[in-house]
């Protein structure tokens, strides 16, 4: 039947018949305001439009509940999206936060690092510089003895003949 596709389809038919109905029906005695119809086929109609209400009604509550239906689904989903959208936006904000620590980290152990690298070349300086001065104090004293030795050496050579 057409018209039985989308509710109030067959209602909006049945009355567009009962409307055809009335503009074709003839005025008796040639008054307008007044008109002859065929009760039979109003009746009929009207009785068609009582019964067709209840499957009308179902259908518009079936489309109405599958589009709650639709609305939540698509609700859902956009939740489900939300949350993993602020679930990544953490994710990656805690891996940020990782990372901003470890720099921070790692720009400490670095200036430890410096730090100690500094401290400790200070530190070998320092025990070359002594090393060194002991070194050479040593060797004056060493330079020392060789003198006298090499003195002492020569006079006992000059006291004896002179030769060796």
């Amino acid at each position: 039947m057409a018209g039985d596709n989308f509710p109030g389809e067959r209602i909006e038919s049945l009355v567009d018949e009962l409307w055809a109905i009335i503009e074709e029906a003839k005025p008796p005695f040639g008054k307008s305001q007044f008109k002859m119809i065929e009760t039979e086929a109003v009746l009929n109609i009207l009785d068609e439009i009582r019964m067709s209400y209840p499957e009308e009604w179902q259908k518009s509550r079936r489309i109405l509940k599958e589009r709650d239906e639709l609305l939540a689904s698509a609700s859902a989903q956009a939740d489900s999206i939300i949350a993993d959208a602020q679930q990544q936006a953490l994710t990656i904000a805690g891996e940020q936060e990782i990372v901003r620590l470890a720099q921070s980290q790692a720009d400490e152990i670095r200036e430890r690092a410096q730090q100690y690298e500094r401290e400790t070349r200070y530190a070998a300086e320092d025990y070359a510089e002594q090393v060194f001065t002991h070194l050479e104090e040593n060797l004056k004293s060493l330079t020392s003895t060789v003198a006298r030795c090499r003195q002492q050496l020569n006079e006992g050579a000059n006291g004896q003949g002179g030769s060796w």
